[in-house]
Parts: C-alpha cells; structure tokens; sequence
C-alpha cells in the first residue's frame, strides 16, 4: 500500500513554511494522540503517520529530500522507514504518555522521562486584544489572563526528586543525539529517549512528574500606547512559559486588533471621513463642524461651489504618531445631500431657483455635453 503524502497527512500546502508545518502537526497530535484516544487503533495509526510526517518536513534537508525523491529518498539502508530513530523503533518510544503533547506545546521534555541537553529559554507565547480607535488614540491598558509553563517550584525545574539526579541516557550515551542512515542522507536527530538532555530521569518529581514545568495562571496588565496600529506587536520580556533545566522564560507578543469606527476610516497616522453636506451650504459655502475623536468638534469653512467629492485637510487632526509627539492630518471628503420631503410651498421656491439658472451655473454638466 503506497504511503500518504506528508503535505497532505497535515493538510498544508508545499508552500508551506515552518510556522504552518508547526501549527498543523499541533492540531493533528492533539487530535489523535493515544492518551486521548485510549484503545483507538486507529488514531494510534493517525498519530504515528502525522508525526512522521512532521519530522521529516521539520528539517530542511530532509524536506528538500522529500520535495524532490518523494518517499524514496528515506527507503533504502535506513534501518528504519520513519523519523522514529535508528536505535530500532519507529515511533513507539515516542508517545508513552503527555510529554510530547508538553513538550510540542510548553517548550520542556517528557514527562518521567528526560529533559532536553540545551537549556535554552522557554518557548514564546502570543495574546491577541482588541480595542476601539478611541483607545488606540489615548492610549489604554488591558488586562490578560494567561494560562502558560512555570518552572515547578519543588524541583527548582529539574524535573528529579529531591536527593536524586539524572543519569546518563543510555540511548544516545549523553550526547542529545542519534544518527540513522535515511536513504541518500545520514541523518543526525534529538534522542528519542532522553529529547536531547543527554540524561534521563529515574526518580522524577511528584509534583511536575518530571517535566520540571507546571501550568499557572497568571494576570497581567498590559500598556498601549497612544498611536499603535491595527496588527501592532507589543513584547512583554520574560512573561513567556519556562526555559527547560531552569532557564529563562520565554517572551509574550500581545498582538492589538482595532475595531472598524463608525465613521472614520485609518491610513497610518492620517484619518478620512466622508461628511454629508445640506445642498445649500454647499451653494452657498460656510461653515461646518466635524466630529472629532473624544467627542470634539473642529470647525470647517466650505468655499462657495463646494462639489460632492471634493476633500479637506484639517493638519493635525489625525492619530497622535507612535512615540512621537506629532499627530497625523484628518481629510474631510463632503458628500452632498439632497434635501427629501419637500413641502408644495418648498418645491415652488425651488422652482423659482432653478428658473433663475442657466449653463453657466453648471460648468462641468455643460462641458460633458460638450463632448464629442
């Protein structure tokens, strides 16, 4: 029976960038992983052929191998047929329990098992808000509830029991990795057994069953500044989930999402609105207010002739600019309205008007009949 593709095992496009690649086999593992699906052979299957999949696909040289020999570039001399690990096994040593699911979403190793060899930082985390063009304006605060990773404090994040330490895999003999033959290629990867720590744990901690991590909760105000913009990133150092072995945390990027205004529409710093005009005012020109953000008003003189369409610059009238302390410029573009439920006696005086007229009070009707 001929092996499914890999792209399409994960849903994603060829195209597809690591990101994509991530976000995919994270859903798929979640979905099918044998400890939330007991019993269930079938996704046991799944869970298998989608990790396979992501293994192979995660790693550029073996991707570039993929894209351009299909599944036979990791068929002949390998030993094994998938990204389980040359030391005999496929993927069964790859999911006897939550620490991969951990591992895939907190950042640290598996649980009773060991831990990765580089205690790098802990995995960044993304929280997305929303606020109105007013609050982007003035500047605001929200309030975030964040689930996320922390270092267990039984263990100091170690993962082991007070009183023991870890002791040397017996797998890879400490150095995080292993080497397998994979058709053209020798390929080197993260141990299987101890996920890279070089160490496994025997006598795990109780409370983080190893991991070295627990999950908190964790309240947090964030500041936004006056003039962010739809899609703006703003980093909280260090407030990310746990580094594995005790280091440092990962960082949170709170992404900003504006809310559509009623009215006004934003180009950067610079604002646009479309303001209806009374048909006369228009005429006759004057002056009009516009509504501003906050409640304000400005004032705005119209020429006599005014034409719908036409637009107005108000200087400084527009979003303050991010860590600046200039404002953008708001265009007023009228829209003439034309007045309806005419009284007899209105429509009689308007009559009179239009007998008061000729072409020349309509140069630009005038100049299209002109054309030829």
């Amino acid at each position: 029976m001929a092996k499914a593709d890999y792209y399409e095992l994960l849903g994603v496009d060829r195209s597809a960038d690591a990101a994509g690649l991530k976000s995919a086999y994270r859903k798929m593992a979640k979905q099918y992983h044998p400890d939330l699906n007991p019993g269930d052979a079938v996704a046991e299957q799944k869970f298998k052929e989608v990790s396979e999949a992501y293994e192979i696909l995660k790693d550029d040289q073996n991707r570039a191998a993929y894209d351009q020999y299909g599944h036979a570039a990791f068929e002949n001399g390998g030993g094994r047929g998938g990204p389980g690990g040359g030391q005999g096994g496929g993927f069964g040593s790859d999911f006897g329990g939550m620490g991969d699911i951990f591992e895939e979403f907190f950042g640290g190793g598996r649980g009773g098992g060991g831990r990765r060899q580089q205690a790098g930082r802990g995995d960044d985390l993304r929280a997305e808000v929303e606020i109105t063009l007013q609050e982007a304006f003035d500047g605001t605060e929200r309030q975030l509830k964040l689930n996320r990773a922390a270092a267990c404090g039984t263990c100091s994040g170690s993962g082991a029991k007070a009183g023991s330490k870890p002791t040397t895999c017996s797998v890879c003999q400490g150095h995080g990795k292993v080497r397998a033959q994979q058709g053209f290629f020798m390929v080197e990867r993260t141990c299987h057994q101890c996920h890279g720590a070089g160490q496994t744990i025997s006598d795990p901690c109780r409370d983080c069953s190893g991991r070295g991590q627990v999950s908190e909760t964790r309240n947090l105000s964030v500041s936004i500044p006056a003039g962010v913009e739809d899609g703006t990133r703003i980093r909280l150092s260090g407030e990310g989930n746990a580094g594995p072995q005790g280091a440092s945390n990962g960082d949170l990027y709170v992404f900003v999402n504006l809310r559509p205004h009623a009215f006004l529409q934003r180009d950067g710093a610079d604002l646009f609105c479309a303001m209806p005009v009374p048909f006369h005012l228009a005429i006759r020109g004057g002056a009009i207010e516009v509504p501003l953000l906050g409640g304000k008003k400005v004032k705005l003189t119209l020429p006599e002739g005014a034409q719908a369409g036409q637009q107005f610059r108000l200087r400084g009238k527009g979003m303050p600019v991010l860590r600046s302390r200039s404002s953008g410029d708001l265009y007023v573009q009228i829209d003439i309205e034309t007045p309806t439920g005419l009284s007899r006696a209105q429509k009689k005086l308007l009559d009179a008007f239009s007998d008061k007229l000729d072409d020349s009070n309509y140069p630009d009707t005038q100049a299209f009949r002109d054309l030829k």
